[in-house]
């Protein structure tokens, strides 16, 4: 692999609106021990790069960085020592930062074959989105047959959480602007208006007893109506901080107060379980274990988009090159599911 290719890239350069964004070129990355240099087919918008380029997403780069938290794309090159096999293989991989490009350079730990046939659109929304719904499930313990709250139902994560929830055989109450409740519906949820200032009543006449565990991307105040609404035994699953946006707050604070209000709630002796679901929880202790339990819990979801029983949700596709037209309509909520971006 030579370097005298140029690849195109989206740079961050600091607070700025949509139309901020700059598409930069530059020369082609050589992958290092242990990298593999990926053609990017497909990324996307998550709710995390919304964040980021209000600099209110925990830990994030400084200022000027590439976003782009995951991708789906081909294999064009390994480094020194790596394994040539992989060249030519469409994979899947969870980045944080650095995808929002024609090419990308990835750890080899990260990547996660695509199984054949999958449309990289199709497989993009389930890789950060999948792994993260699938892991809050599975780790809520439910059973089939009990109920769950999901918050922000229409966007990336809730609209395969909703499916997952459906196929172990959940019931799925769902919250979304009204004019998502007839594709919530297709969907098999019960939806309902977040505007509505009855909602809470809403959820306890659906569900009298309260329900066993409520996904809550929003917090905020809303966050003690989630907890309220919780039945005897249920859990609180907080995996975003979305009404931070716009508060003007330091958003360290936001989550420190985020952390110590849910922490309280857990320690209180009536057999709730409250957390704040951290899709990094383990990467610096053990790495190792890190990615593994990340390759199979990816592998997992693809094989379920594979099977059909996630349909994937995409609420556009834009070139890479109509990034800030993308990241506005993506920040608008006008259609549910991941809007993709298609370098």
């Amino acid at each position: 692999m030579t370097n005298d290719r140029m690849i195109t890239e989206v740079v961050l350069p600091g607070v700025v609106e949509p139309d901020g964004l700059q598409v930069n070129r530059r020369a082609m990355p050589v992958p290092a021990a242990g990298q593999a240099l990926i053609e990017v087919e497909a990324t996307g918008i998550s709710f995390a790069e919304q964040q980021m380029h209000h600099a209110l997403y925990p830990g994030q780069p400084k200022f000027p960085f590439v976003p782009g938290y995951d991708l789906v794309g081909t294999v064009r090159a390994v480094g020194p020592g790596g394994d040539d096999a992989l060249i030519g293989t469409r994979v899947a991989a969870v980045t944080k930062t650095g995808a929002w490009a024609t090419y990308a350079l990835v750890d080899i730990d990260a990547l996660t074959p695509v199984p054949a046939g999958l449309d990289p659109a199709a497989a993009e929304t389930v890789v950060v989105n999948g792994v993260t719904a699938w892991q809050m499930l599975r780790d809520a313990d439910l059973e089939a047959g009990q109920t769950i709250l999901v918050h922000g139902a229409n966007g990336g994560v809730g609209t395969v959480l909703v499916q997952l929830g459906r196929h172990l055989g959940l019931r799925v109450i769902g919250t979304a602007a009204a004019r998502h409740h007839a594709g919530l519906r297709e969907l098999g949820v019960e939806p309902l208006d977040y505007r509505d200032p009855e909602m809470a009543a809403r959820i306890r006449e659906l569900s009298p007893g309260g329900v066993d565990a409520v996904f809550d991307p929003v917090a905020g105040p809303g966050v003690r109506t989630s907890y309220a609404l919780l039945a005897p035994g249920g859990k609180l699953i907080v995996y975003g901080n979305a009404a931070a946006v716009g508060t003007g707050q330091s958003v360290a604070w936001v989550f420190v107060k985020l952390l110590a209000r849910l922490y309280t709630w857990n320690a209180l002796p009536n057999g709730h379980r409250v957390g704040f679901y951290n899709f990094w929880s383990g990467r610096r202790i053990r790495p190792t274990a890190f990615w593994r339990r990340l390759r199979t819990d990816l592998g997992t979801v693809l094989d379920l988009l594979r099977q059909g029983v996630i349909v994937p949700q995409i609420a556009a596709r834009y070139p890479l090159t109509e990034v800030s037209a993308a990241l506005a309509f993506a920040e608008a909520r006008t259609r549910p599911g991941k809007v993709v971006l298609e370098p």
